[in-house]
């Protein structure tokens, strides 16, 4: 059995139930009311009384909630309800510790430490927790935001305490996170950096060409020389980052591999590529194409509510957007560069169907193709190109 895994079952289907391990869970059952039982390692549990029973094995418990900020990290120990603030770096890293230590002991094996993933200011704190092998779990702020209900009042030491309450609440669900591998940090920062590289880029070429569209550059050489420096120093810089990145990729044998089977699939190259090795962690974060699709925001949901409400299936807004970017360039290329999509795309349009709802559906078939050949491990096969053979 999955400790981490819901279980359900429905009465027919089960009279008794023996949970067994090797470590002391903590077992609670949900039904018409709930209970909790803290107990030996093997128990027989009956039930034909119940219509449903959820079953959940709790693994910690004990629960720190974290509020960072950008020089402080408030926390709040949810079993001793009580709460200090320290400061955001290594010293005050160690502190915590010392001062979790200190109100319950050295047991790390039942403490989970819950925070927000606040981007460079938790990072520290992560790393630190990892290096200490201290499970935590950096959790997106709107899924804490989300299970609060409604809240009135806001100070870092209640926020602490929301956090420790959520993973408390929801410890089912709320898994401990591990950083990525060295190397797909490092890309991660390259590719941040290039990324808005590229965004100063295009916003000094627009202001440059609506300037001069209005001004003739002839009447401005010293703004004319200032435009041109600017612009052709970031793309020295932007070349110079993908190169790094090449580097970075082509010297770990993993990322090479996956780098160079994913690249066989058209529409999908180098950038794409990058981003998509950085934000599945070299395929091993998700664990099939459609769940990293609803990570993208490409996922068509359903609307509807009652007789009243039935809009069209849609995306949701919650999810990358940049990685949504990235995939309809990599559709749009596609269409134009392989025969399949591209034939697809023309029948769709001929029949009436929706462009935006084609494009989608294109980026839903490359994201299936691009997990299809990293799980078989080998490269694409464009089979369109033997059938007139």
């Amino acid at each position: 059995m999955n400790l981490r895994t819901l279980h359900k079952w429905s009465t027919p289907d089960i009279d008794a139930l023996t949970i067994s391990s090797s470590t002391p869970p903590i077992v609670c059952f949900q039904r018409s009311r709930a209970s909790m039982y803290k107990g030996p390692w093997t128990h027989n549990l009956h039930y034909s009384e119940f219509v449903e029973l959820t079953l959940f094995i709790m693994l910690y418990e004990n629960y720190v909630g974290i509020d960072v900020s950008k020089l402080s990290i408030d926390a709040f120990i949810r079993e001793s309800r009580i709460h200090r603030q320290f400061r955001n770096e290594e010293s005050g890293f160690k502190q915590l510790i010392q001062w979790i230590k200190k109100h319950i002991g050295e047991t790390w094996e039942s403490l989970l430490i819950c925070f927000e993933h606040t981007g460079l200011y938790s990072f520290s704190l992560a790393l630190f927790l990892e290096r200490e092998h201290i499970a935590y779990a950096m959790v997106p702020a709107l899924d804490i935001k989300r299970s609060l209900g409604i809240t009135r009042g806001k100070n870092d030491q209640i926020d602490a305490k929301r956090i420790a309450e959520f993973a408390y609440r929801f410890n089912n669900r709320v898994m401990p996170t591990s950083l990525p591998a060295k190397d797909i940090r490092k890309l991660h920062s390259l590719l941040a950096m290039r990324d808005k590289m590229m965004r100063n880029m295009g916003g000094y070429i627009t202001s440059r060409n609506e300037l001069f569209r209005v001004i003739p550059d002839r009447k401005l050489p010293v703004l004319t020389s200032v435009y041109e420096n600017i612009i052709s120093t970031l793309k020295n810089e932007v070349h110079e980052l993908e190169r790094e990145i090449r580097s970075i990729i082509m010297a770990n044998k993993e990322l090479k591999t996956t780098f160079e089977l994913i690249t066989t699939v058209k529409g999908i190259g180098f950038i794409v590529a990058s981003f998509l090795i950085v934000y599945t962690c070299n395929f091993t974060r998700f664990e099939n194409w459609r769940k990293f699709a609803c990570y993208s925001g490409i996922a068509p949901f359903e609307y509807q509510s009652g007789t009243s409400v039935h809009a069209r299936t849609q995306v949701s807004s919650i999810a990358n957007q940049q990685m949504k970017r990235l995939l309809h360039l990599a559709a749009m290329t596609a269409i134009h560069f392989d025969a399949e999509l591209h034939n697809y795309y023309v029948r769709r349009q001929a029949e009436g169907k929706s462009k935006m709802a084609t494009i989608n559906i294109v980026r839903n078939k490359l994201i299936a193709r691009v997990f299809a050949i990293v799980k078989r491990g080998t490269p694409f096969v464009d089979i369109q190109k033997y059938v007139y053979l």
